[in-house]
């Protein structure tokens, strides 16, 4: 049911508040088994959808939840998934996968493919390492799935910085609402974006690097202490850094289009 026919049914005093107020919370969830309560009205509600994390499930409950969503949707994001779990679901789903480059996230979707919405907004990915690109593209494919464009500059990190100077034009052709920069080892290509555009950045960690520091411990303590203004997710948390980038590249279309609709407006007063 629509919440704006709970709300109807509330103004007509049908029902009363508890009754609407406890619909309304409970619309959008479906149970799977009892391995799982999927919200299917996530991105409705938050702009965000819901992706289901490959990682540690077993191969029954991840098809099992996978299907629901798809049922429920048309499509789901899947993430962290190993090489046995993608092949899982290109058996299950045939031509319903498309994969990233990397091959650690997917979307699955259902015979007829629904397409994602187009919001408009513009998300730039940049990976310093040619080994963060499967965290960069799971960020990537995050925002497309909100419906953002996205512009990638792969391998840029600033021990050969002129690479990402000869990338500038590029960029700001490009104009990004935001940016989303993957880096391991030292982590400090996010810094230096910062410093030379005028975007927000969201600074992605990745496990990459070795020794002292390794795993991205010290990418993340050095975004953290990054001098340079940019926002900071969790080690390898690409859908994150991509939802995010997402959500505000869409806002500042949506001021776009309104601005846009109120210079059109007062030009027939």
């Amino acid at each position: 049911m629509d919440i704006q026919k709970i709300l109807e049914q509330y103004r007509r005093s049908e029902i009363d508040l508890a009754e609407a107020e406890e619909t309304i919370r409970s619309m959008g969830f479906l149970s799977v088994s009892d391995i799982a309560r999927v919200d299917t009205f996530r991105c409705r509600r938050t702009g965000v959808p819901e992706a289901v994390l490959a990682e540690g499930k077993t191969d029954e409950d991840l098809l099992a939840i996978v299907r629901a969503h798809v049922d429920a949707a048309g499509r789901v994001l899947v993430t962290r998934l190993s090489p046995a779990q993608t092949a899982l679901l290109e058996s299950a789903f045939p031509n319903g996968v498309q994969k990233s480059r990397a091959q650690t996230i997917c979307v699955v979707h259902s015979e007829g493919r629904s397409e994602p919405p187009k919001g408009g907004g513009v998300v730039a990915i940049i990976s310093a390492g040619t080994v963060d690109i499967k965290v960069a593209e799971e960020a990537k494919m995050t925002a497309e799935e909100m419906g953002c464009k996205t512009i990638e500059i792969y391998d840029v990190g600033v021990a050969g910085y002129h690479r990402l100077i000869l990338e500038m034009e590029k960029l700001r052709e490009a104009g990004p609402d935001a940016i989303v920069v993957a880096a391991g080892r030292e982590g400090t290509l996010p810094t230096v974006v910062a410093g030379i555009i005028d975007a927000p950045v969201i600074g992605l960690p990745v496990s990459s690097g070795y020794g002292a520091g390794a795993n991205g411990e010290a990418a993340l303590l050095s975004m953290l202490q990054s001098c340079s203004v940019i926002s900071v997710v969790n080690i390898d948390a690409g859908f994150v850094a991509g939802a995010y980038a997402a959500r505000i590249a869409n806002r500042m279309q949506t001021a776009r289009a309104g601005r846009a609709h109120g210079n059109h407006g007062g030009n027939h007063s």
